[in-house]
């Protein structure tokens, strides 16, 4: 099974590329089967991983950023993949 961990915040106005460089700078404990890092409007990041598990096993996740980095608490989504088109 393929579950995806989606990772998602939003920097302080204008420190958009900071928050970019700080979470491609994240090592996780384990290495996923891919690692995504997007970018959108307002200094929004997003980063997706992809792993080899069931989903509910425990797997690495980013860490929250420093308060002064971001306008609010990270958000966090799992999903388990259906089907690959």
């Amino acid at each position: 099974m393929t579950v995806a961990l989606m990772w998602e915040a939003r920097a302080v106005p204008g420190r958009g590329e900071d928050l970019l460089a700080w979470v491609r700078a994240q090592p996780l404990a384990g290495a996923p089967v891919r690692r995504e890092t997007l970018r959108a409007p307002q200094d929004r990041v997003l980063v997706i991983t992809w792993w080899d598990a069931a989903y509910d096993a425990e797997l690495p996740e980013l860490p929250e950023p420093d308060a002064e980095l971001v306008t609010r608490a990270v958000h966090r989504w799992r999903f388990e993949s259906v089907a690959a088109d």
